[in-house]
């Protein structure tokens, strides 16, 4: 992450190759400070202008670090004995007084070229820690900020090719070398590596840097490419490795960029990790939840199969043959066992009806029809059921666009739940009301209502009011008939809602989409 990979403080580590820059830079200003001595002592009669060369060493510094100011010093005062002294054209010094200048101008050159490299070492070494910095933000924040790992792992990858200078750069995740499997890839498009030099990055104990290790010799076919690789653990786990392909010309990734990728493996291991505790615990919580339901189910339906079953068994032995009831007694147990029946029917058709829901497989048939077409028997049932209340009904609303076999048994569950907790003599009032692109057909009751808070919870499975006695079953129900209301009425494209009613007790409105009616009809 150097910001000129030709510079070096000290010089060390460079390649042959990288010095031409350096090289070049100090015969240039060399032989154009050697041309402005010449001109001011030869020409001008400047006495002593060999300080001309300290320009050139400042500025050999400033590329070319304290080794390259110390070598154009030492080619300054040459220079500047060989050509500009007496006598001429040698290196021997017969003046004192010019001697004095020469090494005067060696050893100001070697002290300023020296300043000059240590700033520019300084500068060069900010830059780089800044853009260090700055790469670990982001791949902090992209990593910390995630929903998903997996989401983030192309960014990732992304982010070290480019502030690395990598040709390519990919994630491989597994338990094991066998096992990995790449994904996210910066250009590879999942093609395995080519057989390059391949070298690990292995971590050293305490606070001394990590280090690569080279693990085999590269092949002809490699090219010019060179292979590393930093393995991705988590509490001594191995999880995974981050891959990366670079010109052999580059050389071995410097500390800064070590420290990145090193530091980009740490973190992707541990938001991995975290990821994988984040799913073990929602999967504890879904089978902890699913038991809780299984086990609510199970105490509702039994008890609402328990109590019918309890009535039939009654019911049934009056009808015996050596029984001693009369034929109105026997007529009332037959009714009772038919409405106990009837209820076990609605039960057995709920849990169904809640397991075709929940599990996708609800068929929806729409039609255009007319409100009190389709709840026709239902409102017959509800009157013979209702005799002891006040029955108020409005149905001549607008045609809806619904399924009528499900618009049936929704309404039948709502007219049920109000009919169990609504005690003698309360009003029911049922009436439907064009609204905006939908029909809401409205069921509310005079009966005790429900509390505000358990209001948005109605509509969920299994959920029962607590402390809501029913008028003849005083566990509640099991709390399913109005969650298969709010499926099948949304499975048909409508909504339902909860709230006070006007008559004291609860409401439950139903909008379902209205039809289109021709502009001749509506005329």
């Amino acid at each position: 992450m150097c910001p000129d990979p030709a510079y070096d403080p000290d010089m060390s580590g460079i390649r042959p190759s990288r010095l031409i820059r350096p090289l070049g830079v100090a015969i240039v200003s060399l032989a154009a400070a050697t041309l402005v001595v010449g001109y001011l002592q030869d020409v001008v009669g400047v006495p002593n202008p060999s300080a001309v060369y300290l320009i050139a060493v400042v500025a050999t510094a400033l590329v070319a670090g304290t080794a390259g100011a110390a070598l154009a010093s030492v080619a300054a005062f040459l220079l500047y004995n060989f050509l500009f002294t007496a006598p001429r054209f040698s290196f021997s010094i017969t003046d004192p007084g010019v001697l004095l200048s020469v090494v005067l101008l060696l050893f100001v050159g070697i002290v300023v070229g020296q300043l000059a490299a240590l700033q520019r070492s300084r500068t060069a070494i900010a830059t780089a820690r800044e853009r260090e910095a700055l790469a670990l933000f982001r791949l902090s924040r992209g990593l910390a900020t995630r929903t998903s790992t997996l989401d983030v792992l192309q960014e990732v990858t992304a982010s070290v090719r480019d502030e690395l200078g990598m040709r390519r750069v990919w994630i491989a995740l597994g338990p094991d070398d066998a096992a990995e499997r790449i994904v996210a890839d910066t250009g590879g498009e999942g093609r395995p590596a080519p057989a390059g030099l391949l070298q690990v990055l292995q971590r050293m104990p305490g606070e001394t840097p990590a280090k690569w290790v080279r693990v085999h010799q590269a092949s002809r076919s490699a090219g010019n490419l060179d292979t590393y690789r930093v393995r991705i653990e988590a509490g001594g786990n191995p999880l995974g490795s981050v891959w990366a392909l670079r010109d052999r010309d580059g050389g071995v990734p410097d500390r800064s960029a070590t420290r990145l990728i090193a530091a980009a493996a740490d973190q992707i291991g541990q938001a991995w990790a975290q990821d994988q505790l984040a799913g073990a615990a929602q999967a504890a919580e879904i089978a902890r939840q699913s038991d809780a339901l299984k086990s609510s189910l199970l105490q509702s339906v039994s008890h609402d199969l328990r109590t019918p079953l309890a009535a039939i068994r009654m019911a049934a032995a009056g009808l015996r043959p050596d029984s001693q009831l009369g034929a109105v007694a026997r007529r009332e147990n037959a009714d009772t066992i038919e409405r106990e029946v009837e209820h076990l029917n609605r039960l057995v058709t709920n849990l169904l009806d809640l397991s075709r829901i929940e599990a996708g497989g609800l068929r929806v048939e729409r039609e255009t029809v007319e409100l009190d077409d389709v709840l026709a028997r239902a409102v017959e049932r509800l009157r013979a059921r209702s005799v002891d209340r006040t029955l108020e009904l409005a149905l001549e609303g607008p045609p809806v666009r619904v399924d009528p076999v499900l618009l049936e048994a929704a309404f039948t569950n709502v007219v049920d739940n109000a009919l169990a907790y609504t005690p003698p003599g309360a009003p029911i009032r049922i009436a439907a009301l064009a609204d905006d692109a939908y029909v809401r057909l409205t069921i509310e009751d005079g009966g005790p209502g429900v509390p505000d808070g358990a209001m948005p919870r109605l509509f969920e499975r299994f959920y029962r009011v607590p402390g809501r006695n029913g008028r003849s079953r005083t566990s509640g129900g099991t709390g399913i008939g109005l969650a298969v209301t709010s499926g099948f009425v949304e499975a048909m494209g409508g909504r339902v809602a909860a709230r006070r009613s006007a008559l004291g007790g609860l409401a439950i409105d139903l909008d379902l989409p209205a039809a289109e009616v021709p502009v001749e009809l509506r005329a």
